[in-house]
């Protein structure tokens, strides 16, 4: 990457949850959080493990004194 610093998240989701459900989750977090899916990880039990990440957007001033 090209210098970009990003912030993780992780969604830990039961295995009851349906595939459904588990995309509308990830949906909510990308449209109103911003987030993008790094790895979603599904175990034997059928639990689900989530890596979220954004980018961070440093805010540089403008004016100088």
């Amino acid at each position: 990457m090209s210098g970009a610093e990003f912030e993780v998240g992780q969604i830990n989701l039961p295995r009851w949850v349906t595939n459904k459900q588990v995309q509308r989750v990830l949906t909510d977090q990308a449209e109103h959080g911003g987030w993008e899916l790094m790895r979603l990880r599904q175990y034997r039990d059928g639990s689900r493990q989530a890596w979220l990440r954004r980018k961070i957007i440093k805010v540089r001033p403008t004016l100088y004194a």
